[in-house]
C-alpha cells in the first residue's frame, strides 16, 4: 500500500496523486496509514492538493474531515503560476506562507536542540540541557525543564505553554527570565507572555 498516495511538495503546499486503479477506500486507508505514523510531510498547518474532480464532493468532503482532524487543510484549488513573455507586466509578489507547525511526538532529551521558523508542539517533556528555539511559539504537553526560546526571530506577540514550566531560561524575542527556585505544584498548565516589557507566568486552561 505503501505506493497508492504519491507526495510532491509544493510552495504552497503539498500535492497528492494516486496509484492507478486505487479505490477511494484503498486511498483513505493509505492516507490514514501516513498520518498517525508521524509522516514528516504531514505538518500541522498544511494545506494538502488533490485535483479537481478526481474524486466526487463526497468522497472530498471525507478527505477534507480527515485531514482537519490532524490540523491541516484539503483543497482541489491548487492555483499555479502563469506563464508569461519578458514583455508582460512583471509577476506581483506573492504573499507570505502561512507559519506552520511542527510537531515533535516524543521527549526531547538533554543535549538535544530543536530550531524551526514555525511556531511547534511538543507531545512529551522537554528535558533539563535540551534547548527549543522557535520564531512561532513554543507548546509543550509535558513538563518543560530545558532552554526555551520562542519568537526567536522578534516577535513579541509569540508564547511557551506548558503543563508545567520549569525552565532553566525562558526567553521570548529579546526578553530573557528563569523560572523560580523553587515552582509550585501547578494545577492547570502554565503560559508565559511578555506583558509591560516582561515575561509574565500564569495558570490557563488547556
Amino acid at each position: 500500500m505503501s505506493d497508492i498516495v504519491k507526495i510532491k511538495g509544493l510552495k504552497s503546499g503539498l500535492q497528492l496523486s494516486f496509484a492507478t486503479g486505487a479505490s477511494f477506500d484503498d486511498v483513505k486507508a493509505n492516507l490514514l496509514d501516513k498520518l498517525q505514523s508521524g509522516n514528516n510531510f504531514f505538518i500541522r498547518g498544511t494545506t494538502v492538493f488533490v485535483q479537481k474532480g478526481y474524486f466526487t464532493e463526497e468522497q472530498n468532503e471525507v478527505l477534507r474531515r480527515m485531514f482537519h482532524r490532524h490540523g491541516m487543510l484539503f483543497s482541489t484549488e491548487l492555483k499555479r503560476p502563469n506563464l508569461t513573455s519578458p514583455s508582460s507586466e512583471p509577476a506581483k509578489k506573492e504573499p507570505e506562507p502561512i507559519r506552520k507547525m511542527m510537531t515533535i511526538n516524543r521527549t526531547v532529551r538533554g543535549g538535544e536542540e530543536i530550531r524551526t521558523q514555525a511556531s511547534i508542539l511538543i507531545v512529551g517533556n522537554v528535558n533539563p540541557g535540551a534547548r527549543i528555539i522557535a520564531d512561532g511559539s513554543i507548546d509543550i504537553r509535558g513538563t518543560c525543564r530545558g532552554y526555551v526560546h520562542a519568537g526567536a526571530s522578534g516577535d513579541t506577540s509569540a508564547v511557551v505553554v506548558a503543563d508545567r514550566l520549569m525552565p532553566v531560561q525562558i526567553r521570548i524575542a529579546d526578553v530573557i527570565a528563569r523560572s523560580p527556585d523553587e515552582p509550585e505544584t501547578a494545577e492547570f498548565a502554565e503560559r508565559a507572555s511578555i506583558k509591560d516589557g516582561q515575561i509574565f507566568i500564569e495558570p490557563v486552561k488547556r
